[in-house]
């Protein structure tokens, strides 16, 4: 096997459904060599035990150290993430009553935090005087009950919202990422690098076992 070149690209975050993390879990491999890359592919590099944290972090280095074990001569040229966040996932935990009964809970939960927030930030500045204002300026008259500018300012609210959101209804107004899904890519990252730091300071990389 020797002057075979195999080219590891590892995520920063994986989850894994089962007990046993293979090679192809946490990335992309590649290798011209056929039989050496189904070898390696197939490399079992953790297993989730009873009792054992559903999270581990493993060092790209132990891993090219475990892909030389197992191919000796071969030479292991990393492109991706240093070390890698794996998540052990229960896909049938998250089924059934109880996942539609918390997507339930956080959709009233933001419908009515966010329609609280809006009607307390309005009776903080004060708008039924300024539209009051505004119209005793430009109509010279009192206002009477709903008019006009109430209803031009409630549907440009709406609109901003889903302008800004990107979003009507489950259709997407443009190919760009919302607002929302970049802060939460960002959250995510920031959650991920302090992990990775964390295990890293305290010594807990996971060495890869089969």
């Amino acid at each position: 096997m020797a002057n075979v070149t195999v080219y590891l690209k590892c995520e920063r975050n994986v989850e894994v459904p089962s007990e046993d993390v293979h090679m192809t879990d946490l990335g992309s491999l590649r290798c011209a060599d056929p039989v050496v890359s189904a070898k390696l592919k197939a490399l079992k590099v953790h297993h989730f035990g009873k009792g054992s944290p559903g999270r581990c972090v493993i060092s790209s280095l132990k891993l090219v150290e475990l892909m030389e074990d197992a191919c000796p001569g071969i030479t292991v040229q990393v492109l991706g993430e240093p070390d890698v966040l794996v998540e052990r996932v229960d896909v049938d935990g998250k089924k059934g009553p109880a996942l539609w009964l918390r997507t339930a809970l956080v959709c009233l939960v933001s419908f009515f935090g966010t329609a609280f927030t809006i009607m307390a930030y309005h009776n903080d500045v004060g708008i039924n005087n300024v539209f009051t204002e505004v119209y005793r300026l430009v109509m010279n008259r009192e206002p009477g009950g709903l008019n006009v500018l109430e209803v031009s300012y409630s549907l440009g609210l709406a609109l901003g919202i889903i302008v800004f959101f990107n979003h009507v209804g489950g259709r997407r107004l443009t190919k760009d990422p919302t607002p929302i899904e970049v802060a939460m890519r960002n959250y995510e990252e920031d959650v991920d690098k302090t992990l990775i730091a964390t295990a890293s300071r305290e010594k807990k990389e996971e060495e890869p076992r089969e």
